[in-house]
C-alpha cells in the first residue's frame, strides 16, 4: 500500500441561504473532507469545502484536476 484516501463529512455552520447544499444525506449540515494518508501515516493531501450533497466522484475529480491538487502515482 502507498497511500489511503478516503473521505468524510464535518459539521458546518453556513448561511441559511446556502443550507441547502450543505445538508448531508442524514439531514446534518456538514462539508465533505477528502483526505490522502501515504503509508507512514502522514496526510498528504487534504481538500475540505465541499458541500455535504457532493457526490465523492465530484469531489475526487476536483482533487484530481486542480494545479497543486492530489496526485496518483504511476
Amino acid at each position: 500500500c502507498i497511500r489511503a484516501l478516503d473521505g468524510t463529512h464535518i459539521r458546518a455552520s453556513v448561511s441559511l441561504c446556502i443550507q441547502g447544499r450543505f445538508r448531508s444525506r442524514k439531514g446534518g449540515t456538514t462539508q465533505n473532507v477528502l483526505a490522502a494518508i501515504i503509508f507512514v501515516l502522514k496526510i498528504s493531501y487534504v481538500l475540505a469545502g465541499w458541500e455535504g450533497s457532493a457526490h465523492d466522484s465530484r469531489i475526487l475529480s476536483d482533487a484530481l484536476s486542480r494545479p497543486r491538487g492530489l496526485r496518483i502515482l504511476e
